[in-house]
C-alpha cells in the first residue's frame, strides 16, 4: 500500500515538472514499462495458448487415430495370427511384425506431416519467437515425439495380438 501511494506521489510530482516546462503538455495514464510490453504482446500471447492447446489436441487425436487403426488392423489379422502362432510363430515375431507395420504408417505420417509442416511455415513465421522457420532441431524434436507417441499408441495392440491364443483365433473365423 505504502508503494502505491509513493508511485501516485512520484507521478503527480513528475506530471507538475512536466506542465511546468510546457502547460500544454497532456500527461495522463501512468503505466509501468513491464505493463507497456505485457500488454502489447497479449495478443502474440493468446495466439500460442491457442496454437499450444491445438498442438496438444493436435497430438492427441493423431495417437488416439493410430492405436484405432492398429487395433482395427489387428482385429482383422486375428485368423492369420492364430495360424501363425499355431505355425510356431513366437510371440516376440508377432509382437514385432504388428510393430513394424504400425511404425510403417508412422514414417509415412510422419514425411507427410514434415512436408506440410515445411510448406506452412511461412505463414507460421509471424508467430515465431527466437526460432527460425526452417530450425532442424526443432524439427527433429518434434519428429521423435511424435514417433515416441506413436510408438507408445502401438504397444497395446501389439502385445494384444501376441496374446493370441491360436484355437480361439481359428475358432472364432
Amino acid at each position: 500500500m505504502e508503494g502505491l501511494l509513493q508511485d501516485i506521489r512520484s507521478f503527480a510530482a513528475i506530471r507538475q515538472r512536466l506542465q511546468h516546462g510546457n502547460a500544454e503538455q497532456a500527461v495522463y495514464g501512468p503505466r509501468t514499462m513491464n505493463e507497456i510490453i505485457s500488454a502489447t504482446l497479449a495478443e502474440r500471447r493468446l495466439s500460442m495458448m491457442l496454437l499450444s492447446a491445438f498442438a496438444v489436441l493436435a497430438l492427441s487425436l493423431a495417437s488416439i487415430g493410430i492405436y484405432g487403426v492398429i487395433s482395427y488392423v489387428v482385429a482383422q489379422r486375428t485368423k492369420e495370427i492364430g495360424i501363425r502362432m499355431a505355425m510356431g510363430a513366437r510371440r516376440g515375431d508377432v509382437l514385432t511384425m504388428v510393430a513394424r507395420q504400425g511404425l510403417h504408417l508412422i514414417v509415412i505420417g510422419l514425411l507427410c506431416g514434415a512436408a506440410g509442416a515445411l510448406m506452412a511455415t511461412r505463414a507460421l513465421s509471424t508467430l515465431l519467437f527466437g526460432v527460425k522457420p526452417f530450425d532442424l532441431p526443432t524439427f527433429a524434436a518434434t519428429a521423435f515425439l511424435l514417433l515416441s507417441v506413436g510408438m507408445l499408441a502401438i504397444c497395446l495392440p501389439a502385445m494384444r495380438a501376441a496374446k493370441v491364443d491360436p484355437l480361439v483365433a481359428l475358432r472364432d473365423s
